[in-house]
């Protein structure tokens, strides 16, 4: 709402609980011609101003601002970027299926990367024990010098530093377990998890391409044919 733009301690708790789902979340300004223009770009910067201390993502989040309902618009002057902005969030609206593939597809890749990661971890931990005796001290110390363990195993399989867990969570949960005990990751394991990050990713990337080419021309139709509200309150017609 353009008049209520305070992030109450209740709403930003809501906000940092979708943290993770971002990209489902969509912002509106409403009522954004209940302001005058110059009054509007305030509102608009305060507003991005205090997402910016809640939301905590890499771009700059989209907002759409608008006045969705059936009334005509207090402003003619921002009445064309109204209509811009209420095409660009149908459009996104009906773009969510696709969205929704390549969701699924991105969170596959982040599961795939972290077992990779974890297998090497486990791998590397396994052939750190003695065979016979020391176990309990070697085990200590592999614990204890985890951040080593980390920066070993990222320079023997040339990993991404970001794809590695939580080292204080991840020494926490493997001191539940014996590291001699922990299974040895054979390498051809590894290699397919590479053939499922190299090729067959980029197989289904370009699947769901190709489902959005092929639905472009209906979903550029359907945008077009949708009823707008303003013109048909203008006109007298029920929206």
């Amino acid at each position: 709402d353009a008049h209520k733009l305070d992030i109450s301690d209740e709403f930003k708790r809501v906000i940092q609980l979708l943290r993770g789902h971002d990209d489902k979340v969509r912002l509106v300004l409403n009522k954004a011609d209940a302001t005058e223009p110059q009054e509007l770009m305030r509102v608009y910067g305060a507003l991005m101003w205090s997402l910016g201390s809640v939301v905590q993502t890499p771009e700059v989040i989209r907002v759409f601002m608008g006045s969705f309902w059936e009334r005509p618009f207090r402003h003619d002057g921002l009445k064309e970027l109204f209509l811009a902005e209420e095409r660009d969030l149908v459009a996104d609206l009906l773009d969510l299926p696709r969205n929704a593939a390549v969701s699924k597809i991105n969170e596959l890749v982040k599961r795939a990367r972290l077992v990779k990661v974890h297998a090497a971890l486990l791998t590397f931990l396994h052939d750190a024990m003695p065979s016979m005796f020391g176990r309990e001290a070697a085990q200590k110390r592999l614990l204890a010098n985890m951040l080593e363990v980390f920066k070993r195993v990222q320079q023997q399989h040339k990993l991404p530093p970001g794809d590695f867990p939580d080292i204080e969570r991840f020494t926490r949960m493997a001191g539940q377990f014996s590291f001699a005990d922990l299974p040895k990751i054979a390498p051809r394991r590894l290699q397919l998890v590479d053939e499922l990050l190299e090729v067959d990713v980029p197989e289904l990337l370009q699947m769901v391409r190709q489902h959005q080419r092929s639905g472009t021309t209906r979903r550029v139709s359907t945008t077009a044919a949708l009823p707008h509200l303003k013109s048909s309150a203008v006109a007298g017609k029920a929206p």
